[in-house]
């Protein structure tokens, strides 16, 4: 992304093939590789989602973050490090960082997804802050994309993040 002309050739990609809507793709972009150089990366999330590609910032909290990163990178999800929700019910500084985030997502009009979540405590905590996107082995572990459908039809939340 930091390439001038990233988003010509994604448009180029997406238009051989077009049986693939733009709206289905989604590109992680981490937030310590997206402040290497801000300009031309947020000129490249704007033009591909002119398209109407979207955008998550990942590992957010591990690397620059600033308000000015914030406004000048227009993804629409920020996606909470692991680190930080992981340590988060036994450490203060990791909450308050996790409620922060979750806080700056919402004032800024975006979608917050915590990673790491690896119980139900987790996510019964991230409920409470106002987060209800997550991911992690608490959820799920990583599997062929032909055991999702599957999973899906199984998978049945956790008693107390149903309360």
């Amino acid at each position: 992304m930091q390439q001038i002309g990233f988003a010509a050739q994604l448009s180029a990609l997406l238009a051989k093939h077009p049986e693939v809507s733009a709206q289905l793709l989604q590109l992680e972009v981490l937030e310590t590789s997206a402040v290497e150089d801000v300009g031309t990366v947020g000129l490249a999330i704007r033009a591909c989602e002119g398209m109407g590609v979207t955008f998550a910032l990942d590992d957010f909290g591990t690397g620059y973050s600033s308000l000015t990163y914030l406004r000048r990178l227009p993804a629409e999800i920020l996606k909470i490090d692991q680190s930080f929700v992981r340590g988060m019910l036994a450490d203060e500084d990791d909450l308050a960082i996790v409620s922060g985030v979750i806080g700056l997502a919402k004032a800024f009009g975006r979608t917050v997804i915590a990673e790491g979540v690896e119980t139900e405590a987790h996510g019964q905590m991230l409920l409470s802050l106002g987060c209800d996107l997550a991911q992690g082995y608490g959820i799920a572990r990583p599997m062929p994309a032909a055991d999702v459908i599957d999973w899906v039809q199984r998978w049945q939340a956790g008693v107390r993040w149903l309360a």
